[in-house]
């Protein structure tokens, strides 16, 4: 799922090709990122959109070759002046008078002759790893395309970059490419995204852009001179594609800066994201400076809370820390950056959300849509949560640069802790890091490519920590050392219970949104929540996302079922705040209702619960000491192993896989429940109150 959608788009024809582009945002300033070689398209700048359409309009185009954009075979039409054309074009036809125009690698050249030779549309230029053919741009390569059409022996390195072997050997060459492109580690996600934007073009049209004329080095140096507007040169010293040196050159010639981004490669705007947006935005938006500050002593004691959407738990958590955090310290003001459906949960207990919230990009609906009935591969869908995350990260850095903070608290917002350690000069105030798990786990269905993925996040997890320990003020995980799997975290890597316990603070149990007490008179909660003495209450509940609702159609469709085994069996199906209750199956005696805001409560009053794996509902059950089914997501890692191995630390909950969950099999689940005494582990108290102490330290 995207970040943003386009608000406006279009094509462009010229000579018969047909060129797509995309409109972000807007506002009297535009920022033109153009296209690259064919062998990607405009999802390259995916890191960037979402971030500078917040205060621009931000327009991109698929470069002939790829993307929505035709693809011609004929060399000619990928001529440098052609890719400039289009560019114009686009510019037209998308209203945009002027831009400050951002080129990447071949499309630095475009960008150059945009900027020479048509000064009154450009206003400013970013080359990044521009292939601007000047000195020693890159002898080795240069020395391959040589013998770019020849029939070679053997190719090895940059003897793939030939005609033949990209006929027989495409995705070969791609991923050769692009590890060469990306060479920094952990860089499985660009490079995988970058090898697909590849494999939506052909080996012929690649070919045809090698056999197009290209920009000569006396060409090029002559549009040099040529360029007045201000000049910004992006270039990582590890380039293996364009050398460092070559941008330095263009830098010089043009009278530009130069900004070297050290230990990276040829993608800078896809391995640096948050330092690249950065520097864009502040080289072609120049952002006006505050107006006022106020004396640091005379400032209220402020703590920004990021809370995570995926799902409703962290939020009643959150704010049973809060509730805590503000007994220990009067007076503390708390702000949460929060989107949908944390929002309605810190609505209800009326809570401060940022007004920059609403710019955050929604997660639970990126969730939802990596969904396929009961299956949620829950690590490959934070993967391609990546654009998100940035987009999210970069309004946190608005928002904690815009006011004064003490403290910024984390609940599983996992791009704050990702990106403030890729970014550790960013850090301003103190930072608290909370979590209910660690590692992520590989699904044993999914083979070995999902053992090296999860074990290479979490090795880059490890380093990070390992190489900044002074980044998080508090790591604090909510539990005990032995809720945390006994399992390590790859191959070759520590044990996670042991890593754990060096690097985190424990709360000594889970944190329950509401006060156990308030649920201890059961008889006295049921009267109120209209609960009858003489009926057997069945909660049937999935969560706060919208992914569990295939689950909670079938066990709707169950009821009758399990009616017949007990007779006063009244079921109540919570929708959620995402699931529509029209979407469900409508069957007599079952009473559908949409959010519920004290569902604990409603859970503490029940005979039976049906739920899905998540660890807060069924944490809120075993506090209650409820019996009850639990359904985890199929090759959802944190619901098969690590909640499920809390629940078995406290003897609690029967797990039932979706195949499992016929009609019959429910009924016979409940039956067996409700006739069987709970011998539930007790649960622990004072654990919120615990994790308020760590943090009030801080304040």
């Amino acid at each position: 799922m995207r970040a943003r959608q386009p608000d406006l788009e279009g094509a462009i024809e010229r000579g018969g090709v047909r060129v797509h582009w995309e409109l972000f945002g807007s506002g009297d300033r535009t920022v033109f990122f153009l296209p690259a070689w064919s062998i990607v398209h405009a999802r390259q700048w995916k890191l960037q959109v979402a971030d500078l359409a917040r205060d621009c309009r931000v327009l991109v185009m698929d470069g002939r070759g790829n993307g929505e954009s035709d693809r011609p075979l004929d060399p000619a039409a990928y001529a440098d002046e052609e890719y400039v054309a289009d560019a114009l074009a686009v510019m037209d036809a998308s209203g945009t008078a002027s831009a400050a125009v951002v080129g990447f690698s071949a499309g630095a050249r475009w960008a150059l002759g945009l900027a020479a030779n048509h000064p009154e549309r450009v206003s400013s230029v970013v080359f990044v790893s521009p292939a601007v053919r000047l000195s020693n741009w890159n002898p080795v390569r240069q020395a391959a395309m040589e013998i770019f059409e020849e029939d070679l022996p053997e190719h090895d390195g940059w003897l793939r970059y030939n005609a033949g072997y990209w006929r027989q050997h495409f995705r070969d060459f791609l991923e050769f490419f692009f590890k060469s492109a990306l060479p920094e580690p952990h860089s499985t996600k660009p490079i995988e995204d970058a090898v697909g934007y590849g494999l939506e073009t052909t080996p012929e049209v690649l070919i045809a852009t090698a056999r197009a004329p290209e920009l000569s080095e006396s060409r090029a140096t002559e549009l040099t001179g040529k360029v007045r507007c201000p000049v910004l040169v992006i270039h990582g010293d590890e380039d293996e594609i364009v050398l460092h040196a070559n941008g330095a050159n263009l830098a010089e010639l043009t009278g530009g800066q130069l900004l070297t981004f050290e230990g990276t490669g040829h993608c800078p705007h896809l391995r640096e994201p948050v330092a690249f947006n950065q520097a864009v935005r502040e080289f072609v938006l120049r952002p006006s400076q505050a107006q006022a500050r106020r004396r640091g002593p005379l400032r209220k004691r402020r703590a920004l809370y990021v809370s995570s959407p995926i799902g409703l738990g962290h939020a009643h958590r959150d704010v049973a820390i809060a509730r805590e955090l503000r007994r220990l310290v009067p007076g503390l003001e708390i702000d949460w950056l929060a989107q949908d459906p944390v929002t309605r949960v810190l609505q209800v207990s009326r809570e401060r959300i940022h007004p920059l919230s609403a710019q955050l990009a929604n997660e639970s609906t990126h969730i939802e849509s990596e969904t396929q009935g009961h299956r949620l591969h829950v690590f490959e869908a934070w993967r391609r949560m990546d654009e998100i995350l940035l987009a999210n990260f970069m309004v946190f850095l608005e928002a904690v640069r815009r006011d004064d903070y003490d403290v910024w608290i984390g609940d599983e917002a996992w791009e704050v802790d990702h990106y403030l350690h890729e970014n550790p000069e960013l850090k301003r105030a103190a930072y608290v890091w909370l979590t209910d798990f660690v590692g992520w786990l590989p699904m044993p269905d999914l083979g070995d490519r999902d053992a090296f993925l999860t074990a290479d996040y979490n090795a880059e997890m490890i380093e990070h920590v390992e190489r900044y320990p002074r980044l998080r003020d508090r790591a604090i995980f909510i539990g005990k050392p032995e809720d945390i799997v006994p399992d390590a975290f790859g191959q070759g890597l520590p044990a996670i219970r042991e890593w754990t316990q060096r690097y985190y603070d424990f709360t000594g149990g889970y944190i329950l949104g509401a006060d156990p007490a308030a649920i201890e008179n059961r008889a006295e909660l049921r009267a109120r929540l209209e609960y009858g003495e003489d009926e057997t209450v069945c909660i049937a509940s999935v969560g706060g996302s919208g992914v569990g609702a295939g689950l909670l159609a079938r066990l709707i469709e169950s009821y009758p079922a399990m009616r017949q085994r007990v007779p006063r069996l009244r079921m109540i199906a919570v929708a959620g705040p995402r699931i529509d209750p029209a979407s469900l199956p409508r069957v007599d005696g079952v009473e559908v209702r949409p959010f519920v805001p004290d569902l604990n409560l409603h859970l503490a009053a029940c005979d039976v619960a049906l739920t899905q794996g998540g660890l807060t509902t069924t944490m809120e059950l075993v506090a209650a000491r409820r019996p009850f089914i639990y359904f985890p997501l199929r090759d959802h890692c944190e619901q098969n192993f690590h909640v499920r191995h809390r629940l078995d630390r406290y003897r609690a909950g029967r797990c039932m896989t979706f195949e499992e969950a016929t009609p019959e099999a429910l009924a016979t689940g409940v039956e067996s429940l409700l006739s069987q005494p709970v011998d539930f582990a007790p649960i622990e108290r004072g654990t919120a109150a615990r994790a308020a102490e760590s943090i009030a330290e801080l304040l």
